[in-house]
């Protein structure tokens, strides 16, 4: 579905990628892990056409995607949730949701919104309520449901459990897993390298800007190198 060919990216004299490759399936979660500055969040930026490479390709479904303005991937099945959830503070809960179908007919729009408060029930009855005045967790709830809104058949999700507490980070994590069981691809980048590699499927380790070690997710979590830089073990 998903194929990133040698991508190098700089911000100035910057480089936050270089020649970076990977890969996603169709069906699949594929974690991306590492530590803060690897390059992460850059890489899933560029797949949605907001960091711009030097070098290197991106293909989505056999379509190169590289240089196409974001709202263009996002018609194509691409939609991403933000570091930091990123809402619309001073927006209704509606309001987010309807932000994120902005590239669909509205009339398809009533069906999905309802859909969404059926999955985040913490949501439904917070409809009206500012999106500034939710908690972490309900942000991040509302964040996803925004996303989801334009019906992506690849899901970017940027550090979904960051600032969360645990009983809330293990709630958003079995949503995504849900998300996945119904049809939709999962790109993930996640700190909490233990629950990511627990989720996925497969995982790529970034450092410095560079793909340093891949594989399944269930041999990852118990290679020696993985325990001792991201699970303290």
């Amino acid at each position: 579905m998903l194929e990133l060919n040698g991508i190098a990216v700089s911000y100035g004299m910057i480089e936050a990628l270089k020649g970076v490759s990977l890969r996603v399936e169709q069906g699949e979660i594929v974690a991306l892990i590492g530590a803060n500055g690897a390059g992460k969040s850059t890489t899933l930026m560029s797949i949605s056409g907001i960091s711009l490479l030097q070098q290197g390709s991106i293909v989505y479904n056999g379509v190169p995607i590289a240089g196409r303005p974001a709202h263009e991937i996002v018609r194509m099945g691409v939609s991403q949730v933000p570091e930091g959830r990123r809402i619309f503070s001073r927006m209704t809960v509606t309001e987010n949701l309807e932000m994120g179908a902005f590239v669909r007919n509205k009339r398809e729009t009533a069906g999905e919104i309802e859909r969404c408060f059926a999955m985040f029930p913490a949501l439904a009855g917070r409809r009206r309520q500012l999106g500034g005045t939710l908690s972490g967790g309900e942000q991040q709830m509302l964040a996803i449901g925004r996303a989801l809104m334009a019906k992506p058949k690849l899901l970017l999700l940027d550090e979904p459990s960051l600032g969360l507490a645990p009983i809330i980070v293990s709630r958003i994590f079995k949503i995504i897993k849900e998300i996945n069981q119904q049809g939709t691809t999962v790109l993930l980048v996640e700190q909490n390298a233990k629950a990511a590699l627990r989720l996925a499927h497969r995982a790529y380790v970034m450092e410095t800007g560079k793909i340093v070690m891949q594989g399944p997710a269930a041999v990852l979590v118990n290679e020696p190198g993985i325990k001792k830089a991201y699970l303290g073990e």
